[in-house]
């Protein structure tokens, strides 16, 4: 039997909160509570539904696997955990009553690791992160297709290839589309000097660096904030904790990196050998991710779909925030997909999940995955044109009783709720047309004065709990957490809510949703987690690839207008290459490329890294890396409202 996670890392997870509980009330905990009966009754009503004597994807999740170690934690250099698969023995057995028991299947399967053989020339290392690596056998090297996240999870990964298939060296990497999870390993697999001398290759769709990096750095403090809630970092597995999240066990933890493409593919039908292998890309913009491909081996007859087919639901919208995606656009290209490739394929195989084998089934897993998206598209606006808001939609849609039996496009990632909400949003936007909406009191106003109206908190609090006990868990968590908004302090409050997400966290099909409700839980209890140590090591890779532009506009995206709001000058920015005016309007960062204002209030003379030294607050860098004339007073006071992105890692969620 596999040891469970270790108490070091579960000490991590509990460490440093923000609100502080006496070392009596800590004697108290662990605070978590067994299933309620309505929990146990929801779960088992779940065996109903579903046909759980159905293991062909146990079948396909396990062919052709040639090793798997025993045991398989991945450290970094420093010792600590960045993955652990031994963390999830406990699932060698059935579903316990806090789970839901078709989320504890997909659990088991995802738990499946090792190196596989999808079919002569084509291999998997499967189970070693959140995604696959896989690795394309050429007349004398290794095509990698999405080398992982993290370095260390991608380096032991090639390890266990070269263990078992031999040395060869690496010819090309192909990035299928622009999310960390499909890159960021990439130095574990390659260095960056063999690709910059040519001797690797790094193939990737159009748009690819612009996204990579735009969705990594822009808006990534608060990405990863509230992805330590989807992903259930601040969770430790097991029976009561995090399980997997659908399209793998979850998010590894250790250190990303990035090396730019080399060959960008433009339109579909775009075909090259590489190393002897002929393959046809096919783009698929806008799915799953803004630039994304999929690709065609006519000598083998296997597909790639890189992620827009899994082994679940997928997301039109991910719980740790990111762009609307086009469910009508997913649809279409998995269709175009199967009008393409759909008549010749013999193995299907992605980014995520287990590979499926035969024509006739390949077609229908093609067909199966466009359906849900297409459906989820369609009915939600048949319903918008009806008047109905994207809450009510979102309860109200229920999928055709066939498409909702289908093992691989269960909800363990998406779901029917937010995914509708998603659509809602794409058409309609956050407004519902009810004017009581445009300009609504911020939560913990509007929360205070809730309490204000109730009155009597002791009173909500008594009616919370006789609620909780008929198993109406979600107004339960509603309405204790107003009480939580209005008083952070009240911790009868904070406790009850957190009973109520729990049991919701145990109903929950969907991995991502049962982890937010588990860390959500968690921090009630224990305060807003603030330990570096559950949180990935990052890297200064993508933003050290920012082109002039991405640092310009960051620069504005970091710069605290507020106290900039007296400031307003022109600037031209002299680079090697190319040239630019900034204009600051009252704080607000604007600039036009190839153009020199005639009369700049200041000049700058540098390089993108200089440029890049302003948003790292480098002083000492900005002062040898960026030549002024003119005013310099304005570098400095744009320089000093730059904000520390790291100082918000932690903000709260479930509390003000």
């Amino acid at each position: 039997m596999k040891k469970k996670l270790t108490a070091a890392i579960a000490a991590c997870i509990m460490a440093a909160p923000i609100f502080v509980f006496s070392d009596a009330e800590a004697a108290l905990d662990d605070r978590s509570k067994p299933a309620e009966q309505y929990t146990v009754e929801a779960n088992q009503q779940v065996y109903k539904l579903l046909d759980f004597g159905d293991r062909k994807e146990f079948s396909n999740a396990v062919k052709g696997l040639i090793a798997s170690p025993e045991a398989l934690v991945i450290k970094d250099q420093d010792g600590r955990i960045v993955w652990s698969q031994e963390a999830y023995a406990f699932l060698d057995k059935d579903a316990p009553d806090t789970a839901n028991p078709s989320l504890w299947r997909d659990a088991q399967l995802n738990h499946i690791y090792g190196l596989f053989e999808v079919m002569d020339g084509i291999y998997q290392v499967r189970g070693y992160d959140m995604a696959n690596i896989s690795f394309i056998k050429g007349d004398t090297g290794w095509i990698i297709v999405d080398p992982l996240m993290s370095k260390e999870c991608a380096a032991a990964a090639f390890n266990l290839v070269k263990e078992n298939l031999g040395d060869f060296p690496v010819k090309a990497v192909i990035y299928s589309h622009s999310h960390v999870d499909h890159f960021g390993g990439v130095k574990g697999v390659v260095a960056e000097e063999d690709v910059l001398s040519g001797k690797v290759q790094v193939i990737a769709p159009d748009g690819f660096e612009k996204h990579a990096i735009s969705e990594n750095v822009y808006a990534g403090p608060a990405m990863a904030r509230r992805a330590s809630y989807q992903y259930g970092t601040l969770l430790q597995g097991g029976e009561k904790g995090s399980l997997c999240i659908g399209i793998g066990m979850g998010q590894s933890r250790g250190e990303t990196s990035f090396i730019s493409p080399t060959l960008n593919i433009t339109k579909t039908g775009e075909k090259h050998v590489i190393d002897g292998i002929e393959i046809e890309f096919q783009l698929t913009p806008g799915t799953e991710a803004p630039a994304e491909m999929n690709m065609w081996l006519p000598s083998k007859k296997a597909l790639w779909m890189a992620e827009n087919c899994t082994g679940t639901l997928h997301n039109l919208y991910t719980l740790r925030g990111a762009e609307v995606r086009d469910g009508n656009a997913w649809a279409e290209y998995i269709m175009e997909s199967l009008a393409m490739y759909g008549s010749d394929a013999e193995v299907v195989f992605q980014a995520h999940n287990w590979p499926h084998w035969g024509n006739e089934i390949i077609q229908e897993y093609l067909l199966n995955n466009a359906a849900i998206y297409k459906f989820i598209n369609d009915q939600t606006l048949m319903y918008i044109n009806q008047g109905y808001t994207e809450t009510e939609i979102s309860n109200m849609l229920k999928l055709p009783e066939e498409l909702e039996k289908v093992w691989y496009t269960r909800q363990y990632y998406g779901t029917l709720k937010h995914n509708s909400k998603a659509v809602y949003e794409k058409y309609m936007g956050w407004y519902d047309a009810n004017p009581v909406h445009l300009a609504e009191l911020e939560p913990v106003e509007y929360a205070k004065k809730l309490v204000e109206y109730l009155g009597d908190t002791d009173l909500v609090l008594q009616m919370a709990r006789d609620d909780y006990e008929k198993g109406e868990y979600q107004w339960v968590a509603q309405i204790t957490n107003t009480l939580v908004f209005a008083d952070p302090s009240n911790k009868e409050a904070r406790y009850l809510c957190a009973d109520a997400l729990e049991q919701l966290g145990y109903m929950a099909e969907s991995g991502t949703w049962r982890n937010a409700y588990l860390c959500a839980a968690q921090e009630l209890r224990y305060g807003t987690n603030t330990d570096p140590a559950t949180r990935s090591s990052g890297s200064n890779d993508a933003i050290a690839h920012m082109t002039p532009e991405m640092i310009l506009d960051y620069i504005g995206i970091l710069a605290d207008t507020a106290s900039l709001s007296d400031l307003t000058f022109t600037a031209n920015i002299i680079l090697p290459d190319e040239n630019y005016t900034l204009h600051v309007k009252n704080g607000v960062v604007l600039y036009q490329k190839d153009c020199l204002a005639d009369n700049p209030d200041v000049t700058w003379t540098t390089t993108r890294m200089g440029l890049l030294s302003i948003v790292q607050k480098n002083p000492e860098i900005m002062a040898k890396a960026i030549s002024q004339k003119g005013n310099t007073s304005c570098l400095e006071r744009l320089s000093g409202a730059i904000i520390n992105t790291s100082d918000f890692r932690f903000f709260n969620i479930i509390e003000p």
